[in-house]
């Protein structure tokens, strides 16, 4: 998720230059152009929503973002209108695999910060990439460690190093892949360089007023999220691969990173029926205090870099359009559903035993 980059753009309407319309169970085989029937041209065969206009061994419904296909037909008579200007093109995260034009040349590697069990790693990583020629960043507080500076025998290496601080120095159009030595935590300090990972939270901070925060979906007003909570309220607004973090805490669902979604959850909400949602990828969120607001909020991004937000300010959220792609160890559902279980137990129980024979015999 980012903050700033790709924008959906939505019309309502038909614009003068649209490109030509055509509805094939309405028109048959008339074009429409701004509204004038042109006649003539070679009929095109729609995906139908009937069994008997198509059957199912011939069309199936493949995975989509979107909902039905613009060309299906709902009857004899009527059809979705082929709209361009209305339809978010977001590429399905399952599709997307990682290449290179050219070979990576620059890498970025992010250690854990007082960590002595990964220091030797650490150290065989960055030889072992500055043998193949590649040019290796790190962090400038990495190199000040008082173990690297110590090692009289790592010392030609260190003066091969590219360095960057963190806030001072912008090296997002300079790396070509990241590796990171950690947990999660490095990971998501890792992004936080370049996008962020998990959530953006808008929380009441220390006042004990009641938060209220205006919650916008495309300029359009969905609801106001009021918040009362002891030691936090407000709202979270997630990613999927977010959505086993903070907002599995505060009670929503876990979504699969491939599917494309924004997760919106409230934190100690002061109504009973306001339960998380899921919205489209693509879609613009707004978020900005109430008018009617006692006091200010606060927001954080990947439980960083927390600012104030004041009486006018706003806070516009995307779904970024790059993706953060990262390599799996077998497979992306596989991986996934391991992790579950591993990290979070999820589903984990004692098994109910089985019947032995004379006790199945018994109950039959």
């Amino acid at each position: 998720m980012e903050m700033e980059p790709e924008k959906v753009n939505m019309r309502r309407g038909l614009s003068a230059d649209a490109s030509a319309y055509r509805c094939a169970a309405c028109h048959g085989d008339e074009d429409l152009v701004l509204g004038h029937p042109i006649r003539g041209r070679t009929k095109s065969r729609s995906l139908s929503a009937s069994p008997a206009l198509a059957s199912t061994k011939e069309f199936r419904r493949t995975r989509s973002l979107h909902g039905p296909c613009p060309v299906t037909t709902f009857g004899p008579k009527a059809c979705m209108l082929q709209n361009p200007q209305t339809i978010m093109h977001i590429q399905d995260p399952a599709s997307q695999r990682l290449t290179w034009n050219k070979s990576p040349k620059s890498v970025l590697v992010i250690k854990k910060i007082r960590d002595a069990s990964l220091l030797q790693p650490f150290k065989e990583l960055c030889v072992y990439l500055m043998e193949m020629n590649m040019i290796v960043y790190v962090e400038k507080k990495v190199l000040e460690d008082p173990a690297v500076v110590g090692d009289g025998g790592f010392g030609p290496v260190k003066k091969r190093f590219c360095t960057f601080r963190e806030d001072y120095d912008d090296i997002s159009n300079q790396i070509d892949f990241i590796i990171c030595l950690g947990g999660d935590g490095t990971l998501l300090y890792a992004s936080s360089l370049f996008q962020v990972l998990n959530e953006v939270v808008i929380d009441r901070g220390p006042s004990s007023y009641l938060s209220n925060v205006d919650v916008y979906l495309n300029g359009h007003l969905i609801t106001t999220v009021q918040g009362d909570g002891m030691w936090a309220s407000g709202v979270i607004v997630s990613t999927p691969t977010g959505s086993t973090a903070y907002a599995a805490a505060a009670g929503a669902s876990m979504i699969h990173p491939n599917v494309p979604a924004i997760m919106i959850t409230p934190i100690c909400p002061h109504s009973l029926s306001f339960r998380p949602i899921v919205v489209p990828a693509g879609v613009e969120l707004k978020i900005m205090l109430s008018p009617e607001a006692r006091n200010t909020v606060w927001v954080s991004f990947d439980g960083r870099k927390r600012q104030e937000i004041r009486h006018g300010d706003s806070i516009s959220i995307t779904t970024s359009c790059y993706p953060l792609p990262s390599i799996c160890v077998r497979d992306p559902v596989s991986d996934w559903f391991e992790s579950l279980a591993q990290c979070l137990h999820w589903n984990v129980r004692k098994r109910q035993a089985h019947f032995t024979d004379e006790e199945g015999e018994e109950e039959g």
